[in-house]
């Protein structure tokens, strides 16, 4: 774990479980939305994920999201995608971003533009993930750009990816060669099946992921059957039987059940060995991610330095 400042940073260091969760700037130029998820999750959450045009849809800028999380009392994780940047724009985020406010990024391919709502929009992908999480890690270790070049006074940011460990045909060299490049931390897809994330978990442990990286893994509660079967549709997630039956059998009372399953599975998780945290994505409820919280006894949670 690189000795990054920030709070999040700290956490991972001290081996405290972490909670993460994310904001979702809006499609509009009101940052009235973004203030609102950020005091919902102050107290709440170490660190919040800002997201850059997810599902290829545009939305506020990262950037001014960020700003907004920080101004809220919450230290912000910048997300920032390959698919709508050059080298230039990457470097220039990442100068921006820590001058904003945020201590960690979180470094991502991004999906498709084909999937969003600008079908037509030309992909860049003038730097791989690997390259990004290499471009941060220039910055914060030798102060050095992709040219060449030092600068003073550069970001030092806790640098994280993604993964999707219970894929189909999963290649666990991906997240490796992510490791290798200079990540700090993973953020998993959401899981809903603790016994398969569990067996993954430990052919990980084998390999000596968890000693090289902290894995926090990713959790949704859900709100009804129906959300139940469109998340199981995105890659690497899956809904198990008992789950979606479940939801379905509690008919008016699904959202509370879906909070209940929720908090089971942040417990199943809290018993795996060496795992970092947990992410909480609301889908769009950050009261879910509260009342998660709340019930999986996570609070307090720790209090960022002055």
């Amino acid at each position: 774990m690189s000795e990054t400042p920030g709070h999040l940073g700290r956490i991972l260091r001290s081996g405290r479980f972490c909670v993460t969760a994310e904001v979702v700037p809006p499609r509009s130029a009101d940052p009235a939305a973004v203030v609102a998820q950020a005091k919902e999750l102050v107290g709440y959450a170490d660190a919040v994920n800002v997201t850059d045009n997810p599902a290829s849809a545009a939305h506020m800028a990262p950037l001014a999201g960020v700003a907004v999380v920080a101004d809220a009392g919450i230290e912000p994780i910048l997300q920032l995608t390959c698919r709508d940047r050059n080298r230039l724009a990457l470097t220039a985020d990442l100068l921006g971003g820590w001058a904003l406010g945020a201590r960690a990024v979180l470094c991502l391919s991004g999906d498709p533009a084909a999937r969003g709502d600008h079908p037509d929009a030309k992909e860049v992908y003038d730097l791989t993930v690997l390259d990004l999480v290499g471009l941060a890690a220039g910055l914060r270790d030798e102060g050095r750009l992709l040219s060449g070049a030092t600068i003073e006074g550069p970001p030092r940011y806790l640098i994280g990816v993604a993964d999707l460990p219970l894929a189909a045909g999963y290649d666990p060299t991906r997240l490796e060669a992510k490791i290798s490049a200079g990540a700090d931390f993973v953020q998993t897809q959401i899981v809903y099946d603790v016994e398969a994330f569990t067996a993954w978990a430990d052919g990980a442990r084998s390999r000596g992921v968890f000693d090289r990286v902290a894995v926090i893994a990713g959790v949704a509660p859900l709100r009804n059957a129906r959300q139940a079967r469109l998340v199981a549709s995105l890659p690497g997630v899956s809904v198990p039987a008992d789950v979606l039956r479940a939801l379905e059998e509690a008919g008016a009372d699904a959202e509370t059940e879906g909070t209940r399953l929720a908090i089971l599975i942040v417990n199943g998780l809290r018993e795996i060995p060496g795992l970092a945290g947990v992410h909480l994505m609301g889908l769009g409820q950050e009261s879910a991610v509260r009342r998660v919280v709340e019930g999986a006894g996570l609070l307090p949670r720790p209090v960022a330095a002055p």
